[in-house]
């Protein structure tokens, strides 16, 4: 049986994992901006500005940065449910980690090639991954 840090490192994975997105955003971000003479006093205001920027791929890390907020929260609220309700074992521990993997694939993706139908099936992947561990932790509390 995993420990409880061993069970919730992806966790911390997936929040370092989304502060290098962080950083990789705004390192090409800045300069897309400069490169397409965008008054940083526009940046407030996306919609004014974002459509100008040469470089769509620096669009597509900032929109992978925003759904790393999106749903992980689902994933981070199930890890600490089930580290605090007794869930911690080890296929719960591959599916965390199977989870963690996905959307960092996931983020490469989006931020590199950015094919959408790859890009979907590692987030349908992921998401039934998810699916899977939450219907566990229904039946382990519930049933």
């Amino acid at each position: 049986m995993p420990t409880t840090t061993e069970f919730l490192t992806p966790v911390l994975v997936l929040v370092a994992w989304t502060l290098v997105m962080w950083i990789w955003m705004y390192a090409t971000r800045i300069p897309a901006m400069k490169e397409a003479g965008i008054d940083p006093q526009d940046a407030a205001y996306p919609g004014t500005w974002a459509h100008r920027l040469r470089r769509p791929s620096v669009r597509s890390i900032a929109d992978n940065y925003n759904h790393l907020h999106e749903q992980p929260t689902i994933f981070y609220a199930l890890m600490f449910f089930a580290a605090l309700t007794g869930g911690v074992d080890a296929l719960a521990l591959k599916l965390a980690w199977a989870y963690a993997i996905l959307r960092v694939v996931h983020s490469l993706v989006q931020a590199t090639l950015n094919r959408v139908i790859v890009r979907f099936s590692v987030f349908a992947v992921g998401s039934l991954v998810l699916m899977i561990f939450t219907v566990r932790e229904l039946l382990r509390v519930l049933g």
